[in-house]
């Protein structure tokens, strides 16, 4: 089982278009791609598809932009890309055929693993309530994994982006329940996610703010349109961190965050990563003005440090 990533370096590219296909293939073009996506891999992409909801309210990816990110990977001949992923909110068949995934599956002809179900490996993880979890066997074959989200205020979590796609994407509901709270996940949300994290590398992390949730997400929140915004990068702490920014939070705001962040999974300081495509004030002012129709801007004028002014 991987527990590194391809591209360690923290590269986080931030690009706002007229699409949201086309600023997430821009945002891509700034990575460095042909290291994290090699010839002959088993690619994985797991979206966000937590509820049976459209995509038009930002509780969903767009599957057209899912689309084009499978179009993307397949330049770079991979033997075999999987869309996988597991519904906490509603079965994931259930969303794959309302929102019209299944289509975008069937025309690229990948395949599709639900991953609320086996056949399991057994994951260990030393979290305090949940020592190990069942996990699809289909981690043990991945050598390129991909986060594809909204982002997200959320009402206990605080933020969903790129790492709690993928921590509470791949916990089977048929071990721990729907909404996946029966085994203690939720009793420590956090620290749950810190354990999962430090056991499953993101190679990619992607998190768009096209449509966005502020309020009480992960699906009932407001729908924040921001016309094709997007953040793409090699580690998802560092693309989270940047996300974060977005909803008005350092990283310490978020504990799961900034628990990564200490245990050296990624980096949470944007000083130190490498920002490409549109400037982080400028993002954070095209976002809070579709948000809240004000300007709120953490980094006006320079990066502020993690803990805020010093």
């Amino acid at each position: 089982m991987r527990m590194n990533r391809r591209v360690e370096k923290p590269i986080v590219a931030i690009m706002k278009g007229s699409k949201e296909k086309d600023s997430l293939t821009n945002a891509l073009n700034l990575l460095p791609i042909k290291e994290i996506i090699k010839s002959g891999d088993t690619v994985v992409i797991t979206p966000n598809w937590v509820k049976d909801k459209p995509p038009s309210t930002g509780v969903v990816v767009g599957p057209n932009t899912l689309q084009s990110l499978i179009r993307y990977v397949k330049g770079f001949n991979p033997s075999r890309i999987v869309i996988a992923t597991g519904s906490g909110g509603d079965p994931t068949p259930t969303v794959m055929h309302s929102v019209g995934y299944n289509k975008v599956i069937n025309e690229e002809k990948v395949e599709f693993i639900d991953l609320n179900y086996g056949p399991y490996t057994d994951l260990a993880l030393g979290h305090k309530i949940i020592q190990e979890t069942k996990i699809n066997e289909l981690i043990s074959n991945v050598d390129v994994l991909i986060s594809f989200t909204q982002l997200k205020h959320h009402e206990e979590a605080t933020m969903s982006g790129a790492i709690k796609n993928i921590t509470l994407g791949w916990p089977p509901a048929e071990v721990h329940g729907f909404p996946k709270k029966k085994l203690g996940i939720h009793e420590d949300l956090h620290g749950f996610i810190i354990a999962m994290a430090k056991k499953i590398p993101i190679d990619l992390a992607i998190v768009s703010a096209d449509k966005a949730m502020i309020g009480s997400g992960p699906s009932s929140g407001k729908t924040v349109n921001n016309q094709g915004l997007i953040i793409a990068g090699t580690d998802p702490i560092a693309v989270d961190t940047i996300g974060a920014r977005f909803l008005g939070f350092l990283p310490q705001a978020v504990y799961y965050l900034y628990g990564c962040y200490k245990s050296g999974i990624g980096e949470a300081k944007p000083e130190n990563m490498d920002l490409k495509g549109v400037l982080l004030e400028e993002a954070e002012k095209l976002f809070s003005m579709s948000a809240y129709n004000t300007e709120i801007v953490l980094d006006k004028g320079s990066i502020k440090k993690i803990h805020g002014s010093e």
